[in-house]
């Protein structure tokens, strides 16, 4: 893909869909191969409907995990992204709800340990972000919001999970480059991205001890429905095109990582970040 391939202006409504994307994203369905990696194990997702959570719930599945999918209330798109678990013979749980909530995280915990009998992963992936070009456009509601949902449920879900994991377990957290680098237009985002970094580094020396590690991802842009129902139509035609690689990623490539770190491979891999960010460096 190169710079003329580019998306065009578009919109969508909050969340977004993924059927109305234009050009379709590519989250793996004809080219991610699995080879046994996750064999056995159970994977909580949330965000896990659509976009990079998609992505990593199709490689999850056909690298052997079942997988519980947690979203929001996009229910269309949950619903294809069960059916490609499905389809690698592996079981999907879909449970959608708000994971601002304590209460709802602690359901989604204890309605996979009731599915799979064990957690092995959890991917704190859900987000929530809106774009503004001024401070006074930021209500005091979406800034709570945005940190309830970001970083908030984070620890909700870590809280309610760590008890039930075993040595060798994972949790992988969705940073961004706007954990180093914030875009100013989405200052309550990327300021709970940097928490993000921030309670990664500090949980996986927490958890060393019980052998759980705590691992973040930070992808640059990426073509996802988030985007179409967050940012101005000019910005998204333009989305990526800042990048040494001229584009935003596709979801199947931000995945990757997310297999390694929850392999036993990245055994001694913990409290590190992996920069997912189309050459833009993050030091």
């Amino acid at each position: 893909m190169d710079q003329a391939t580019l998306q065009p202006p578009q919109q969508q409504t909050p969340p977004g869909k993924e059927a109305l994307l234009q050009p379709r994203a590519d989250h793996g369905e004809k080219s991610y191969k699995g080879s046994g990696r996750l064999l056995g194990k159970a994977a909580i997702i949330t965000g896990g409907d659509s976009g990079i959570g998609r992505a990593v719930a199709l490689a999850y599945a056909r690298e052997g995990a079942d997988v519980l999918i947690s979203y929001l209330n996009e229910d269309e798109d949950a619903q294809e992204t069960a059916r490609l678990v499905n389809e690698a013979g592996r079981k999907a749980v879909l449970v959608p709800g708000d994971i601002s909530k304590p209460a709802h995280c602690k359901l989604i915990i204890n309605k996979a340990i009731a599915e799979f009998g064990r957690l092995d992963i959890l991917v704190n992936n859900a987000a929530y972000q809106m774009s503004h070009e001024s401070l006074d456009d930021i209500s005091e509601e979406e800034w709570d919001y945005t940190f309830r949902t970001n970083i908030s449920a984070m620890f909700y879900l870590v809280k309610a999970a760590v008890p039930h994991m075993k040595r060798g377990a994972s949790i992988i957290n969705t940073a961004s480059i706007n954990s180093d680098t914030p875009n100013p237009t989405l200052l309550p985002y990327a300021a709970t991205k940097g928490a993000i970094q921030n309670f990664t580094g500090g949980l996986a020396q927490l958890l060393a001890e019980k052998g759980i590690r705590a691992n973040a991802v930070a992808p640059g842009p990426v073509w996802t429905p988030l985007i179409p129902s967050t940012l101005p139509p000019d910005a998204v035609a333009s989305f990526g095109e800042k990048y040494p690689m001229k584009r935003p990623a596709q979801p199947a490539e931000v995945a990757p990582p997310y297999v390694m770190l929850a392999s036993d491979e990245a055994s001694y891999i913990s409290g590190a970040t992996i920069a997912v960010t189309g050459g833009k460096p993050m030091i």
